[in-house]
């Protein structure tokens, strides 16, 4: 297995505080993070605890520090390296489906499926491939989705809905879940489509349960996504297939946010914060407010607190 040079999980300030003793009685350097409780570097590792519990390891020495003493001594648990042995799914050929830009005011929602198969799921997670949300860079967010682009056994299916056409969406289903269900749906059709390119054949499909009830998304499908057993669940972007999907459909989103504020002159914010408001008011100052239905959602009540 490639050595990882990127790992994440959570601790309890329990083991938070163990971690640091650790540190400090192995000359590790201490430096200042921006939200870090406590961040250290010594010679080829990287290691910074957050105040929101997360903690980060960097560097090519992160593979020996996380099986030699990270997961033995204050995790309890041994996972590099064992991803077969403790899920027996990981080598099965299946879709992951995940979307991005769904809580994003402006911009469109992509949902996007990563078909992947047994080494498709080794390089995946060897090359630190996680969910998107972990990752706030969008330059790192690019790199991972090139990553999975041309990853030998994978491939990608994109349903990218623009604003005007989500707002036509939205007024016609009167639902963000049935609209979301719908274009997972079209990703998985998309994906059966495309089996001739795919080494083995699809067992399942594997998405995030945002709907209360499953059949909504199952509902959705057509003819050959009915063929697949379907599975949502919670926390899915855990499975190295919906990870992959929700990096290549984050990427999808940040480029053609990008383009569109380009279009307008106006850089666009991600999310629904009082930043978001003032540009949506620069853009109705700058263009009308007829504009606003191109470059946004205009069910969000983002809506309203831009038009006053």
């Amino acid at each position: 297995m490639k050595p990882i040079t990127l790992y994440t999980c959570k601790l309890t300030d329990e083991q938070a505080t163990q971690l640091k003793t650790w540190m400090d009685g192995h000359q590790y350097e201490p430096y200042e993070v921006a939200h870090a409780r406590f961040a250290g570097k010594r010679e080829k590792t990287n290691i910074v605890f957050y105040n929101s519990g997360k903690l980060v390891v960097q560097g090519k020495g992160t593979h020996e520090f996380v099986e030699f003493f990270l997961e033995p001594e204050i995790l309890k648990q041994a996972t590099l390296g064992y991803e077969e042995e403790l899920d027996p799914d990981f080598l099965l050929p299946r879709f992951g489906i995940d979307e991005s830009g769904k809580g994003d005011f402006f911009g469109p929602l992509v949902s996007a499926g990563v078909y992947v198969n047994g080494d498709a799921a080794k390089s995946l997670k060897e090359a630190g491939i996680q969910d998107s949300k972990k990752i706030g860079s969008d330059k790192r967010i690019r790199d991972l989705a090139d990553i999975v682009k041309a990853t030998r056994g994978c491939v990608i299916s994109l349903v990218p809905v623009g604003p005007e056409a989500y707002n036509r969406l939205y007024l016609k289903m009167r639902s963000v879940n049935t609209l979301l269900a719908w274009s997972h749906a079209r990703v998985i059709e998309n994906l059966m489509g495309q089996q001739y390119r795919m080494p083995e054949p699809p067992v399942k499909a594997i998405s995030d349960q945002f709907a209360r009830s499953k059949s909504t998304v199952a509902k959705a499908l057509m003819a050959e996504g009915r063929k697949i057993e379907l599975v949502q669940r919670h926390k899915a972007e855990a499975d190295i297939a919906v990870a992959a999907a929700s990096i290549i459909a984050r990427h999808e989103f940040v480029t053609r946010l990008k383009k569109l504020g380009d279009e307008f002159g106006i850089e666009l914010p991600k999310g629904a914060s009082q930043k978001v408001i003032d540009a949506g008011r620069e853009i109705v100052a700058k263009h009308g407010p007829e504009v606003l239905a191109k470059v946004s959602k205009q069910h969000f009540k983002t809506t309203q607190s831009v038009l006053g």
